[in-house]
């Protein structure tokens, strides 16, 4: 049964995913003569602080990072999830804290999505972010129709998985987002889409979690993610936080 479920969960993600990309009529014209890049992290592991905002400051810019407040300093086999501490030190080094549920569970499994919401609002506004995050990610990548309006009414973006370049008429509550994982050869490879925006402006939103030298199958290495930024910033890309790219276009 376990193994069943474990199937079908996944399965139950895309196909809600790609109905709401289908159907969806809240859709907003994204117009930019230039690339725009986004890097953005999820959970938070600790490690994306220590390494992945130390990157992007090399290269003078900045992140997203979308946080669940109910994951705050716990420590797995392989990660540790940032502290309220490392939250703080985050916004005064210029990046974006968005809002990743408190729960860190599928949004299907979430009995009182507006509750656990203003938990993960009581969080972030405890650790500096007033009024509170304007942008939210999916956790697991898996939105729910049926959570829309909630989340329309609290969020300027949400962003899940998609694999692909945000271009022409997008809906803002279900953008889409590349993701930075293992293996480490096709993370490298990744710069196929910064070539790929450049050629035909959009909003390249990556996502990934933590960036360490052995990092777990949903990161990377320093390496390789210096080698995304730079490489988007030698192309000419405009590298921008998710709420700086949607004052860009107009949001």
């Amino acid at each position: 049964m376990l193994e069943r479920q474990s199937r079908i969960g996944p399965l139950v993600d895309r196909l809600a995913n790609r109905a709401i990309w289908k159907l969806a009529r809240s859709r907003r014209l994204l117009e930019t003569d230039v690339p725009l890049v986004s890097f953005t992290f999820d959970d938070v592991p600790d490690s994306a602080l220590g390494a992945g905002a130390a990157v992007l400051e090399k290269y003078e810019a900045r992140g997203t990072f979308y946080i669940a407040g109910g994951l705050a300093g716990q420590v797995e086999p392989d990660r540790r999830l940032i502290t309220p501490e490392g939250c703080g030190e985050l916004l005064a080094r210029g990046h974006e804290i968005g809002c990743h549920t408190f729960s860190h569970r599928r949004l299907r499994d979430i009995a009182g999505l507006g509750a656990d919401l203003d938990r993960n609002d009581a969080y972030l506004k405890r650790v500096g972010v007033s009024p509170g995050a304007s942008n939210f990610a999916f956790p697991y990548n898996a939105a729910w129709p049926s959570a829309r309006a909630e989340l329309r009414r609290r969020y300027r973006t949400c962003r899940a998985a998609g694999e692909a370049i945000n271009r022409g008429a997008v809906d803002p509550m279900m953008l889409k987002g590349v993701e930075i994982r293992q293996p480490e050869h096709e993370a490298r490879a990744l710069t196929s889409w910064i070539d790929d925006v450049v050629e035909r402006p959009g909003w390249l939103i990556f996502f990934t979690h933590d960036i360490a030298m052995q990092p777990t199958s949903y990161g990377c290495t320093p390496e390789t993610f210096d080698h995304l930024v730079r490489y988007a910033v030698e192309k000419g890309c405009c590298i921008l936080r998710v709420d700086s790219a949607a004052d860009r276009i107009g949001w």
